[in-house]
């Protein structure tokens, strides 16, 4: 007697960014673990980008990720909030299943480490500190949503700095290099995904915190409308906080003042525009808020060292694929 006819399942195949990193050739090197086996996976990326690159297509679902963004810029964005890299910062992420926005800026050398932990993984080396997890790293346990997918970038330490180039070459023997790298992706999760609970935060901890917060506000901010950005005064209004108290803490955190930095950010701009091809320099001008093309060229050219009309001569040819 035949049994009934049986129809075959065929399983889905398991996520893999392999194909992702194709294009930058060595550019991306495995150093250790496995999403799907070992539940974390520790990438160096060492690579100039042509052009914007989707980073954004190599994250899991279901993951967390830590980025260690040591040369190049970058962004992850979802919902309209965005975090930034930018060299010597450090920040993670999360997905769950649909992709996020993340893009690295073309014409840069971009130099990283990350840490992808998978869900499980996290869930149970970090068992009985859940009152301590970063509230996205919680909701990603939880299998929860969160109205944040990334928490704020800071800057890499120096002995952070050290790790990425121990992490590239490990001082042990092969045979304990799982244990070694195991034990060096919970030492990067429990300093980056555990904060203290408010009442116990130290005051100055808190404030840095929140200082950084803020800075990538403004930041993010000021990106929305380059040409007609917000007022200092109105600035404070949409963070919370006085002007003045702005004005501080983002020199403070940046080095340079808010009226610089919007400077930086519309040079940054205008070269992207003229490296387009498809904005002359008057228009990359009014673009990102010059009326005067004098007072437009002689930024530019304090920026890049060399006039608007010339700087796409400088760039390298990009070949087409």
């Amino acid at each position: 007697m035949s049994g009934a006819p049986q129809t075959s399942v065929r399983a889905t195949p398991p996520f893999t960014e392999a194909g992702v990193w194709r294009d930058v050739g060595k550019g991306w090197q495995p150093l250790f673990g496995s999403f799907h086996g070992a539940g974390y996976s520790i990438e160096w990326h060492d690579f100039f980008a042509k052009r914007e690159f989707d980073w954004g297509a190599s994250f899991h679902p279901d993951c967390v990720e830590l980025c260690l963004n040591l040369g190049g810029n970058g962004f992850v964005e979802c919902q309209q909030r965005r975090m930034d890299f930018s060299p010597n910062t450090v920040g993670f992420y999360r997905r769950k299943d649909e992709p996020l926005n993340a893009r690295r800026a073309a014409n840069e050398q971009h130099q990283f480490l990350t840490v992808e932990y998978s869900v499980p993984f996290l869930a149970r080396h970090l068992a009985g500190l859940e009152t301590m997890l970063h509230p996205l790293v919680s909701a990603a346990i939880e299998g929860q949503p969160h109205k944040r997918v990334s928490g704020a970038t800071v800057r890499l330490t120096a002995a952070q700095q050290q790790l990425i180039s121990t992490l590239r070459q490990p001082p042990v023997y092969a045979a304990a290099q799982p244990l070694w790298f195991q034990c060096k992706a919970l030492e990067l999760a429990v300093t980056f995904f555990l904060q203290p609970p408010a009442e116990q935060e130290m005051f100055c901890t808190r404030q840095q915190r929140l200082a950084q917060e803020r800075v990538e506000q403004v930041i993010f901010l000021l990106k929305q409308n380059l040409a007609e950005p917000p007022a200092l005064e109105d600035l404070g209004k949409k963070i919370g906080c006085s002007h003045f108290y702005l004005s501080r803490i983002f020199s403070a955190q940046t080095g340079h003042t808010i009226t610089q930095h919007l400077r930086q950010l519309r040079m940054e701009r205008a070269a992207e525009l003229l490296k387009s091809g498809e904005y002359n320099v008057t228009e990359a001008a009014l673009e990102v808020g010059y009326n005067s093309l004098s007072h437009f060229s002689a930024a530019f050219h304090e920026t890049f060292g060399c006039c608007p009309g010339l700087y796409p001569l400088k760039i390298p040819l990009q070949t087409k694929n």
